[in-house]
């Protein structure tokens, strides 16, 4: 993270809830916690991180991303 109150600290979660919310949440019709808990985790776990094609990531999925990148003296 970056210094106090710096606006660039939180851009990666920020765009990640955004993108969560107006994929899946928003006109979604109102459901029970738990049906929405496991709504978020599919969306998470198998669409997001399995599927879908990230821009900064050259339009891989992340999983075609980490199988092309090595991650060698990562401290």
């Amino acid at each position: 993270m970056s210094r106090k109150e710096d606006c660039w600290d939180n851009a990666v979660a920020e765009s990640f809830f955004k993108l969560l919310k107006t994929e899946l949440i928003y006109g979604n019709k109102l459901i029970i916690k738990e049906q929405m808990e496991l709504e978020i985790f599919e969306y998470i776990e198998i669409w997001y991180n399995k599927k879908r094609r990230h821009s900064a990531l050259n339009f891989k999925t992340i999983e075609e991303f980490n199988k092309l990148t090595s991650y060698k003296n990562v401290a």
